[in-house]
């Protein structure tokens, strides 16, 4: 696995990112969206390895609940607009990389609403939507992520809920779920029992092995059934920009 710091041409300026190429040939795109706290050495671990811890500075163990305070600032900057814009950007540059075809979009706590936000943005574009341990999909908004279900398209959706997360209760949980079935969206929608907010995250207080065990393993399945009619010969790059773990 090659791995590597890249910027990516945003219309708000460069951003920074980890591309993995896997060996052997070429591969479909996967986007890997991370938590609040960003690219940091876990982020990077759990799509391939590497680098670095910018704003907070690198983890020793499960991160304090005072440093949600100092992202807060950035996460309230985050626009669906910008969100959008900035998801054109990342896939236009895993496109150019990649084997030709749909890619996949997977993100971690609030990284899965941006991950529905770009997938609902770019129909036909994304062929699978993961989000592990998300909160505020359902919201009173009116730009509540689960109004634009019926924007997904042509999409496979996996959602892994986390049990002990208030931000995503039985009921929003049944609110999205009848978003999807009415909008005709291919999804499963499970409950990790026990889990809490941050489970799959190794420098999160929340942190369950077998979760996170369990959320790589439903990842892995979902890329299979989705990328594998995009897979090419050798004799292209295929990449992936901050990927999920594994070869779909």
């Amino acid at each position: 696995m090659k791995s590597e710091t890249v910027e990516i041409r945003t219309t708000d300026g460069p951003a920074n990112a980890y591309l993995a190429r896997p060996d052997g040939g070429a591969h479909p795109g996967v986007l890997f969206i991370s938590d609040a706290y960003g690219l940091r050495s876990t982020m990077s671990s759990m799509a391939g390895r590497a680098p670095v811890d910018a704003l907070l500075g690198p983890s020793k163990g499960p991160r304090p609940a005072s440093a949600f305070r100092a992202v807060l600032p950035l996460i309230q900057e985050l626009t669906p607009a910008r969100i959008i814009g900035d998801g054109g950007a990342y896939l236009e540059y895993l496109e150019s990389l990649a084997a030709p075809g749909p890619v996949a979009v997977t993100g971690f706590c609030m990284g899965g609403r941006l991950a529905w936000r770009i997938a609902a943005a770019y129909p036909g574009r994304v062929a699978a939507l993961a989000a592990f341990h998300t909160a505020g999909l359902v919201t009173d908004t009116p730009d509540s992520p689960h109004r634009s279900a019926a924007d997904l398209g042509p999409v496979e959706a996996y959602f892994g809920f986390a049990d002990q997360d208030q931000g995503m209760t039985p009921e929003q949980i049944a609110t999205l779920e009848q978003a999807l079935e009415s909008a005709g969206v291919r999804y499963v929608a499970e409950i990790y029992e026990g889990a809490g907010h941050g489970y799959a995250v190794a420098d999160s207080q929340a942190y369950d092995e077998a979760a996170a065990e369990r959320q790589a393993d439903e990842l892995r399945a979902l890329l299979a059934r989705t990328l594998r009619q995009v897979r090419r010969p050798a004799g292209r790059h295929g990449d992936d920009v901050t990927p999920a773990k594994g070869d779909p």
